[in-house]
């Protein structure tokens, strides 16, 4: 196999989370473009009528479902939508995620509930029931998990356990030829950001070594890497994505 060939994704179905815009979509795109089948995930119908229309406009034709990860009563239908539409799944971006800023000693329990019933529980959740449905039984699968590059630092950020979840997933999964792995952005300008981006863009550019925030690209090359078959002897292990923040 020719080393264009290896990240080739035809025939490949991706289920992504949180596909309806920002990084989420940023992935589908990529994934799309090499070939695979997209399946797009979020709470807000519009915002993924939205998201269908960009993709169809790149010649990718997308299934969207809506569904609310923080509510796991939700993800056995959402699993079954994509398999009922596509006959299985071999790809699944868990993007899916939410952020709450507080001091530990001021975080409150319902803010801390939502943040992990969507950024731990929901990546559990989906990953098993994927997992069970298909992975497990087709003895191969590949779980990408989108944390953030805080994760990689003791602090608030509470997608580092989403990290070492799948850390945890990779090593039990992989007999069954699962590869987990998880790609930690940076600063990348989004609407959740938004609102902070005028006030703290010049603060994290100078601390960013590239000089510069994550662009509506930047993220493609480690999702087709990690979702292609030239990682295929990767499991386990993080990509930074960060403009070197992590290293400085």
């Amino acid at each position: 196999m020719g080393v264009r060939e290896l990240f080739e994704l035809k025939g490949k179905v991706a289920l992504i989370t949180g596909g309806s815009r920002g990084l989420g979509l940023q992935i589908a795109q990529a994934l799309g473009e090499m070939g695979a089948r997209i399946a797009i995930s979020a709470r807000k119908p519009a915002e993924l009528e939205e998201a269908k229309s960009q993709l169809a406009k790149q010649g990718i034709d997308a299934l969207t479902v809506v569904n609310d990860l923080a509510k796991p009563e939700q993800v056995p239908a959402l699993v079954e939508a994509v398999v009922g539409t596509y006959g299985g799944i071999n790809i699944l971006v868990n993007n899916a995620g939410t952020s709450w800023g507080a001091p530990a000693e001021q975080y409150p329990l319902d803010a801390w509930n939502k943040v992990m019933s969507l950024n731990a529980t929901g990546v559990f959740v989906l990953s098993q029931a994927v997992a069970n449905r298909c992975f497990i039984p087709q003895r191969s699968g590949n779980i990408i998990v989108v944390a953030s590059v805080a994760a990689l630092r003791i602090g608030e950020n509470m997608k580092a356990a989403a990290l070492h979840l799948t850390r945890a997933l990779a090593v039990e999964w992989g007999p069954y030829g699962i590869r987990v792995n998880v790609i930690c952005p940076g600063f990348f300008p989004s609407k959740m950001s938004g609102v902070l981006l005028e006030t703290i863009s010049a603060s994290v550019i100078e601390q960013t070594p590239l000089r510069r925030l994550g662009g509506d690209t930047d993220l493609m090359g480690a999702a087709v890497y990690l979702a292609s078959d030239a990682s295929r002897h990767v499991t386990g292990q993080y990509i930074a994505v960060d403009g070197g923040v992590s290293s400085a």
